[in-house]
Parts: structure tokens; C-alpha cells; sequence
């Protein structure tokens, strides 16, 4: 053998060695050269949950939000520790104002309003969630299905989306209540849900049409895969900062939707809640008698709920675009 093929022997690309078991590391790949090249391993949920709750802490708008969302939580789920006496404890004075026994008076009915206040918490927080949660569903099973399929069952759901869009929301919420009245919460929640999901299903439709026509998806349409599991396994992932952002607009408007019902007399006016604190509030005159905080405590408290909500989508938002984040990237 000459010199020169002996260097060329030398310098030409070896073998990536086999593991023992015979079978090559599923973290190890070959680059062009021919060399191993170690691959990182996936991330755990929990890394990559851990991840997302520091990009939206780090943003400071969402960062109130979140406090301000805690405790909100925290006074709905430990009301009967923080309450100083029960909600519908009617055995104080009348109309009384601020003192050391009721910080924020009474009500005409004779009941400690700063107790009404944080039990109503409950009520709010609980209508927030579980219909905001409702009506992102049926956004994500309607929006992501009419992106991704053509054709009749396209036009379908393409005709249920823009009748819902069409009819006025608050009319409509107002009839179903007003049909449905005595149903309770459950009722609340369900009027709620029917009148919120067509606007997230849209926006969802148009980005699940945007991610469609993508290399990812034609190469797992061209390997066999289902249009279900294409849509839920492949489209879904790429839009959880989306489908996060469209949870909390719609928690937002559940909160704000169940304050104006009860506030107008269609919700459980026996149940303690804010709306219901402003329906008894404008019953008994509270204005022309000089009881403002019965209008502007429960007011405060579902503004202040709904902004911290819309401050966490701040911190949302720069999970899908970091140049959203503030302060970075800019």
C-alpha cells in the first residue's frame, strides 16, 4: 500500500459503531460525514409545562394578572375561613354603613356585604372556567375539523358558525336564560357556552387552514395516517398557545355574561354572587340612598377578574411569538 492510500484510508469516514444489543441509540444520528451526532431527548410535559409558566411569569402585565387571579382563587376556595360571617346572615342592622364589625356595611336586607363579596367569588370563578372550558371545546373539535376537511361536511359546519355569528349574542343569551329560568347555575353555564364558541372556532378554522398545506402534513397524509389523528395529533399541538389564548378570552366573557344575566334578574337571585349582589343593589335604590360600595364592591371585583385574565393572555401571546416578549426580542 502506498503512502498516499494509506492517507486516504485514514481520512475517510469510519463506521458509527453498533451498541451491543446490535441496534443503533435512538438519540444518535449521522450527519453528512458520517459521524454519530447525539441528539437531544424530547422534553418531559412537565419540562416543557415548567417552560411555558416561566415565559408568561416573566412577562410583568401577566404577572399581575396571575397574582391577581390567585387571589381570586384563594378567596373562592377558602370563603368560609375568610368570611367573617355567612353570606345570607340576615340578623345584623339595616343599611349600615362601614365599621369595625362589617367593613363594607350591610346590606337593606340586613347582611354583611364584605361576606356576600368574597362568597361571590365563588360563583364567578366557578362560571368562569367551567364554561370558558366548555366553549373552547367546542371551538377546538368545530374550528380545527371545518379547517382541515372539505366539502359537504365543510359547508355544514361552515353554515352553523356563521348563524351563530350573525345572531346578536346578548339578545340570544337573554332569550335562552329567560326560556331556561330555574335551571340554576347549570343553566347559567350552558347559555353561556351555546353563545360563546363561534367566534374561537373561526379563528381556529383559519389557522388549521394556514397549517394545512405544510410539509409535516402532506408527508403524514402521504404515510397513511387519519384525518383524526392528523388534526388532534399533529395540527392540535402547534396551536396550544392559540387554543390557551381563545380559554381565557372566553372565561373572560362567561364572567362578564353571568354578571349581566343575574344582574338582570335571569340567574338564581337566591344564590350569592356578584351579578345577584348588583340586581338586589339596584332593587333597593342603593344609589338614591347613598349605598354606593353595593354597587361599586361586586363592580370592582369582576373588572378586576376579568382584566387579570386578559393580562395573562399578555404572557400567552409571547409563547407563540417571542418577539412578543417584552423586553426581549425587540
Amino acid at each position: 500500500m502506498t503512502e498516499k492510500e494509506a492517507t486516504a484510508r485514514d481520512e475517510a469516514p469510519q463506521p458509527t459503531r453498533p451498541s451491543p444489543s446490535g441496534r443503533q441509540n435512538p438519540n444518535d444520528t449521522v450527519d453528512g460525514a458520517g459521524a454519530a451526532v447525539q441528539v437531544a431527548a424530547p422534553a418531559s410535559p412537565l419540562t416543557v409545562l415548567g417552560r411555558a409558566a416561566g415565559t408568561i411569569w416573566s412577562v410583568p402585565k401577566a404577572r399581575v394578572g396571575l397574582i391577581l387571579l390567585a387571589v381570586f382563587l384563594l378567596a373562592a376556595v377558602f370563603a368560609p375561613l375568610l368570611a367573617p360571617y355567612a353570606p345570607t346572615d340576615n340578623t345584623f342592622g339595616r343599611a349600615e354603613g362601614g365599621s369595625a364589625a362589617h367593613p363594607l356595611g350591610t346590606t337593606t336586607a340586613g347582611e354583611d356585604v364584605l361576606s356576600q363579596l368574597i362568597y361571590g367569588s365563588r360563583v364567578s370563578v366557578l362560571v368562569g372556567f367551567v364554561a370558558g372550558f366548555g366553549a373552547t371545546l367546542i371551538a377546538v373539535l368545530l374550528g380545527m375539523s371545518w379547517g382541515y376537511t372539505r366539502g359537504f361536511a365543510a359547508d355544514v359546519i361552515n353554515f352553523f358558525v356563521n348563524l351563530f355569528l350573525v345572531i346578536p349574542g346578548l339578545p340570544l343569551m337573554i332569550v335562552l336564560a329567560a326560556y331556561l329560568q330555574g335551571g340554576g347555575l347549570a343553566m347559567i353555564i350552558f347559555v353561556v357556552v351555546i353563545t360563546g364558541w363561534a367566534w374561537g372556532a373561526r379563528v381556529l378554522r383559519s389557522q388549521t387552514q394556514s397549517l394545512r398545506s405544510r410539509d409535516f402534513i402532506t408527508a403524514a397524509q402521504f404515510s397513511g395516517e387519519s384525518s383524526f389523528r392528523i388534526v388532534f395529533r399533529e395540527i392540535l399541538p402547534n396551536m396550544t398557545s392559540l387554543i390557551t389564548g381563545s380559554f381565557f378570552g372566553a372565561a373572560t366573557a362567561a364572567i362578564l355574561a353571568e354578571s349581566g344575566l343575574s344582574f338582570l334578574g335571569l340567574g338564581n337571585t337566591a344564590m350569592v354572587s356578584w351579578g345577584s349582589m348588583l340586581f338586589w343593589a339596584q332593587n333597593s335604590n342603593a344609589i338614591l340612598t347613598g349605598q354606593w360600595v353595593l354597587l361599586f364592591a361586586p363592580g370592582l371585583c369582576i373588572a378586576l377578574l376579568a382584566t387579570s385574565l386578559t393580562l395573562i393572555n399578555f404572557g400567552v401571546d409571547g409563547l407563540s411569538n417571542p418577539r412578543l416578549r417584552e423586553g426581549k426580542g425587540r
